[in-house]
Formats: structure tokens, sequence, C-alpha cells
């Protein structure tokens, strides 16, 4: 009897094209319906509050990106564990990596509420809040904060065991709640922007709450988790943040380039800083959504190259691995022709000010060009990361931030703006050079 897709027994017996497009396409669609989300909510905010209430939610996304690297730490290392472990015909050794992923997140995320809410000013300061942006800035960044322990619903580990679907539900629910109660909150309540907050705040703790019900409670379940799973193993925690690390440096990564490059925009004399703080919003997140099914190609290829690895089977591993590089870079080529042709018109969705459109849409063609190699870097890393490899994810995610992309926007920056927007397609295309050599001199899987 042939295994349904939705399955483990799937990723290692169906024909890698076939799994690989059934993973990808949901782990698509549940980012695609989480990059609607960030429009409607960057919509939402500068249609109902403000250009500067846009901006300051932008000084802010440092946080939700921090957050994010905590989830996908223990989401990828926890799924690697897991896959590995189904793949190997070890549910006991899956259900332990499980609940010690849940005690790592939670134990974290309640660090980072205690110490984020007793230092949000210092904080919201350091991140480049002031006077305008500072009021807007600190209900915003005080309800994320608060929320923190409902910001991931570890749809990773559920598609560790090829529970693709569930996983997408995860995301797909969960950002519909969001999307109604945005502008309930703002408009409805008049609660600015605490109410764009408060409404990705609720759909954080459906998605939690659906992943409780999932693991804890749905029944039957390839593995288990029990009490004795949830006591922290030092062992486990200790692959489970070896493998999942390098994701953690990548989001404090992309955490500390946001933070440069708002930095250096805020501080230009070419550009009037909030002007150029806006523009830099706008295309942010069109570049977070255009980047979206990049990312899910990236995830949809890790319990399929996971499992095999587990599995033994290597040529699976490798033919998953090539189809995935090759969609990617596809991908984004074609893209980044789109967008920059259709600049203009995508800027004016989000910002009026002459100014400000003008600003937007030079950079917005500028940073198009980096979208047909950013799949690259981050596809070869969790590929490192899904066959337990974790060094050369190390040298990919905080190498190529620390020797490339730092220096390229403190270089560039003194050309101004114009400067800063080319720095990024050029670190792009650099690190996805740098990816691909160390993926060619890796050891097969």
């Amino acid at each position: 009897m042939t295994a349904s897709l939705d399955s483990a027994e799937a990723l290692g017996s169906q024909p890698v094209g076939r799994v690989l497009w059934h993973a990808c396409s949901q782990t698509t669609l549940s980012v695609g319906v989480y990059g609607i989300y960030a429009l409607t909510n960057a919509w939402f905010v500068a249609r109902g509050v403000g250009d500067a209430a846009l901006a300051a939610v932008n000084l802010v996304a440092p946080v939700l990106l921090m957050l994010g690297a905590v989830s996908t730490t223990v989401g990828v290392g926890g799924a690697s564990l897991v896959s590995r472990s189904l793949g190997a015909g070890r549910p006991a050794d899956a259900a332990r990596a499980a609940g010690n992923a849940f005690i790592v997140f939670w134990t974290a995320a309640v660090v980072v509420t205690v110490v984020g809410l007793l230092a949000i000013d210092p904080l919201l300061t350091t991140l480049g809040a002031t006077g305008e942006t500072l009021a807007y800035a600190r209900p915003y960044a005080t309800v994320i904060v608060a929320g923190a322990i409902f910001s991931t619903g570890f749809s990773a580990l559920v598609r560790a065991e090829g529970r693709l679907r569930f996983s997408t539900l995860l995301w797909v629910i969960p950002v519909l709640v969001q999307i109604i109660l945005d502008p309930l909150f703002i408009y409805g309540f008049g609660l600015g922007v605490m109410g764009a907050a408060l409404g990705t705040v609720g759909g954080q703790a459906v998605s939690a709450g659906m992943a409780l019900w999932f693991f804890f409670v749905q029944r039957p379940r390839l593995y288990r988790i029990t009490a004795a799973d949830l006591r922290p193993r030092s062992r486990t925690i200790g692959q489970l943040l070896a493998v999942g690390a390098p994701s953690f440096l990548t989001g404090i990564g992309a955490t500390l380039l946001v933070v440069l490059v708002n930095a250096n925009l805020a501080a230009n004399t070419v550009v009037a800083g909030a002007v150029a703080l806006a523009a830099f919003a706008v295309c942010a997140r069109l570049q977070t959504f255009v980047a979206l099914p990049q990312t899910g190609i990236t995830q949809g290829v890790q319990p399929v190259v996971g499992y095999n690895h587990g599995l033994g089977a290597t040529e699976r591993v490798h033919r998953a691995r090539t189809l995935a590089l090759r969609a990617t870079v596809l991908y984004g080529a074609v893209t980044g022709l789109v967008i920059a042709a259709a600049a203009d018109p995508l800027v004016r969705v989000f910002v009026s000010d002459p100014q400000t459109v003008a600003v937007a849409t030079q950079a917005l063609r500028i940073i198009a060009i980096a979208f047909a190699f950013s799949g690259v870097p981050p596809l070869v890393s969790a590929y490192f990361q899904a066959i337990g490899r974790p060094t050369p994810s190390y040298l990919i995610s905080i190498g190529t931030l620390a020797a490339i992309k730092v220096p390229l926007v403190i270089a560039l920056s003194a050309a101004g703006p114009v400067g800063i927007w080319a720095s990024i397609p050029a670190g792009e295309a650099l690190s996805a050079g740098v990816a691909l050599v160390i993926l060619r001199r890796g050891r097969p899987a």
C-alpha cells in the first residue's frame, strides 16, 4: 500500500521530486500566508496610524527577529533530531528530542519577557527609536515582548514527522486570526500600534494552543511526549542546540544587519532620516514577502533530507538538495525582475508621500537584485543542519555576516542611502558564492 504523502513513510518511499514538491508547496503556503499578514499589518499601521508609526514598528522588527531566532533554533535543532530518529526507526529518541525542544523554548521565552520588559526603553533607544518613533515603538514592543511565550507553534517539529498539512494549518489559522484582529484593535478599539501588536500576539496564542493539542492530546501518533521526555537531558539539549544554533546566529545576524542599516539611514544627511527609514520599512516588508517561497523551499527540504539521511538513502538526499537549489535560484531571479519592474506601484500601496515614494522605489529596484542569490545560503545551511553537521552552517550563517555583509554596509554607507541599498544585493551575491563553495567541498551526506 502506497504511503500517504502526509506521512513520515512517504519521505523515504515516494519519488523525491513528488515528495519535495508536496513538502515545499505546504511550507511555502504557510510562510506565504504569514507574509500576507506582514504586508496587511504594515498597511493597517501606515493607513490607520501613519508613516511614523510604520517606521516605529519596523524599528521593533529586530525584537521579532530575535524571538523568531529562538524559536527557529529549537525548531530546526529539534526537527533534525526528530526526522533522523524516525528515519532510523527510533521513536523514543524523537519524543525525547521534541520534549526537550519545548522546555528549551519555554525557558528562553520567559527570560526574554522578563529582561525585555525591565529594559524596554534602553532596548528601543539602542534600536534607534527617538522622539515620535519611540512613542509609537514603546507600546508595540511591550505587547510583543510580553507575549513571547506564544511566539512559536513548533511547526518544524510537526513537519519533521511528515505531518505537512497540519504544519500548514499552524500558520494559516493563526494568520487569519491576526488579519481579523488587526483592524478590530487598530480601528474598532482605537488602540493604534498597540492594537497591531495585540493582533500579532493573539494569532501566536492560537498557534501555540494548536501545537499543544497536536503533541499532547491528539491520537494516534508516531511518538508520544511523556513527562519523562520533558525532563531536560544535557546530551539531547546539547545536540539540539548544536544543530539549531546556526539558525539562531542567522536570526541574530539578520537582526544586527537591520539595526546597522537603520542606524546608518537615520544618521545620513543625503535624505531625511525619517524618509529613508520609512522607505526601508516598505522595502523590508516587500523583501520578506517575496523571499517567502525561498523560505518555504528551505523548510520543505529539511524533513526530506533529514529522514532520508537517517534512513541511509544517500541518493535521495542528494537529489532533494539539487532540486531545491535549482528551484530557489530560478524563483529568485524571475521574481527580482518582476519586482524591479513594478517597484513604483508596489511602493505606493504602502506610502503616499512623494519623497518617500521616490526613495523607496529606487531602493526596491536595487534591492531586488538580491533575490536571485538570497535563497542559496539559508538553503545550504539548512541542508547541513538536516544531516546533523552544524559546522558548515556556522561558517555560512555567521561567517558571511561578519566577513561580507556588515563590512559592505559600513563601507558603502559613505555613499548615502544608495550605497546602503547596493550593499544588500552585493552581500547576498558574495554570500551565495561562499555557500556553494562550502557545499562543494563538504563530504557527501
